[in-house]
């Protein structure tokens, strides 16, 4: 079994219309989240979310790689060596 890590996950939105499907996605994956903070940038017409796991790698890279298909969506993790 892998070990769990500790990461935090950047969202840049571009795309407004991408936010719901963002959610959606997050919410399946809720049970590996600890926490979120999300800040609507209006004068740019973006958005920000930061979000903090506790995960295994794989699972880290899987809520990623899900939300960096959304078109409109940029998402980069740093993840804990320990």
């Amino acid at each position: 079994m892998e070990e769990k890590r500790i990461a935090v996950a950047a969202v840049v939105i571009d795309e407004q219309q991408a936010v719901p499907e963002v959610n959606s996605v997050l919410h399946e994956f809720n049970d590996i989240i600890i926490g979120r903070m999300g800040l609507p940038y209006r004068e740019r017409g973006i958005s920000l979310i930061s979000v903090a796991l506790d995960a295994t790698p794989d699972r880290i890279s899987s809520l990623t790689g899900r939300l960096g298909h959304i078109p409109g969506v940029s998402v980069k993790a740093a993840v804990s060596k320990k």
